[in-house]
This record gives C-alpha cells, structure tokens and sequence, in this order.
C-alpha cells in the first residue's frame, strides 16, 4: 500500500496555522478581531437566533373593531353551484352522524368521492360492481390509498377519528343490505340507489340528506310523498339534466348543478345519469 502523498498535519483547512494569523485555519473566512458595526446592534438569543427587523405596530381603535368582519363559507365537500351561482357545499365529515342516500348515477357519487378524498377523507367503497369503481380508485390519490374498493359483506372498520374522517359509499342495488359499518362521528355513509325499489321508502325517511336526479314521474310521487315536496318540485324531476340533482331534508331543498373539473371529466368521463 503506498504512503500517503500529503502529511496529515499540512492538510489545508485541517489545523494548519496561517503565518500572521494565530490559530486562523486556513480555508475558512478570516475572522476580524473588532467586527463591523454597522446599524443597529443585534444580539443573540438563546435557541431563538437573530432579532428580527424592528417596525411599528399595527393599532387600531377599540371603535373600530366592530366594523371589522372576516367572511366565513360552509365546510365541506362542493358537490356545485345553486341557482344563485353559489357553491353548495355538503358537510360530510363532521363530529356528527351523517346518512346520506343518492338516488342516481355512478358518476354522481364517483365526484363526490373524489372530492372528498380531495379534502383529506379517507373513502371506503362496498360495491357488488367493482368494475366500475377499480379506476377511479387506482388514480385517485396520486398513489396514495385514499380510496379503496371492497366486496360485498367483506368491509372492516374504517376507525374514523377528527384527523382521519371516512366516507363509507354502499353502491348495492335497489335494495342494499345491512351493513356492519353504520354512521358515526367521523364516519359518513353514502347509499346509492339507481333507481327506487321497495325499501326506498324507508332508506329515504331515515336518511340525514337526499339527493335525486331524474327519475321517472311514478318515482317522483315517491320521492314527493317522502320528503314531502311541493307539487312543482316532483314534477321537475323526471325532467333534470345529467348532472342536476335536487338535494333535500325534510325540511330544506335546494337545485345543485355539479361542474366537472377538467381532471373529473378526463378520470371519469361527461356527466350522465345511467351507467
């Protein structure tokens, strides 16, 4: 093995003094006995680093407080806009419980859940078609498994908390079964009907929300009588675009036109009704 070629005491910037500066190491900035004093004077504090630039503080007269306002929106999830070209903003990850039943389209429910995902909730789909929601599922995310896709009867406990809020979506048909997995806080369950079958009655009168897209006029006398509607809202339903939807509780209702974004339309195609 052959010797090393430079003393490891001569090694510049290693220990090595410079001729007229002692204890100066040589590779590093020359160090000024008398640093420059320019400014004002900046002291150290412990963990804290540098003092910050100093200015004059911001006041404002006590009487002028109460003219101040800071505007505050709904939170939640933006399913579109109401007829004033609002957003309409649907709530579902909250502290409470939350039913929801969609009587529609696979692409109705699929923008809702990825725009949940959107705002941080994890979503668990119980499906007997998992064709039609593998796709979705794989891109939503960026890699990351905010959406997964489960069969019939085989989804686990989600463990909803406030920093992990879940969106359960049961896509089963006209008439779904019982599910292990009910609403709780933090965890919000989305039923999706196609169209009404004999238990719609019950699912829509126990349901927190409802959302409808068109339906033909003897669904709509359901749907009426059950959300007791006025007269000229069951009658706009068989009539509503493919990505209008009437959403109501027993007590409130309002016409919500869903906008696709650009990565929607492309991920899952124009909107529709019937899949």
């Amino acid at each position: 093995m052959s010797a090393p070629t430079v003393p490891a005491s001569g090694r510049s910037g290693f220990g090595s003094s410079a001729p007229g500066l002692p204890g100066q190491r040589p590779g590093h900035l020359p160090r000024s006995p008398e640093p420059a004093r320019q400014g004002p004077e900046r002291s150290l504090r412990t963990a804290f680093g540098l003092l910050g630039p100093r200015r004059e503080r911001h006041l404002v007269d006590a009487d002028v407080l109460d003219r101040m306002t800071l505007p505050l929106g709904d939170d939640g999830v933006i399913l579109g806009i109401d007829p004033d070209n609002q957003p309409a903003v649907l709530g579902l990850c909250r502290p409470s419980r939350l039913d929801v039943v969609l009587v529609g389209g696979t692409w109705m429910a699929q923008v809702i859940a990825l725009r949940a995902a959107a705002i941080g909730a994890r979503v668990a789909v119980e499906t007997a078609r998992p064709q039609l929601w593998a796709p979705m599922a794989q891109a939503a995310g960026g890699g990351q498994q905010c959406v997964t896709v489960h069969q019939v009867g085989r989804i686990a406990p989600q463990g909803p908390s406030p920093a992990s809020p879940v969106l359960i979506i049961r896509d089963l048909g006209i008439r779904p079964p019982r599910s292990r997995l009910t609403t709780a806080p933090w965890q919000s369950v989305l039923t999706l009907l196609p169209y009404l079958g004999p238990t719609a009655p019950r699912l829509l009168g126990n349901a927190d929300v409802v959302g409808v897209q068109r339906i033909s006029p003897q669904e709509s006398e359901i749907v009426g009588k059950t959300m007791r509607l006025g007269q000229s809202d069951s009658q706009s339903l068989p009539s509503l675009a493919d990505n209008v939807a009437l959403w109501c509780t027993q007590k409130s209702r309002q016409y919500v036109m869903t906008q696709p974004t650009d990565a929607e339309t492309g991920l899952l195609g124009a909107p529709r009704r019937m899949d």
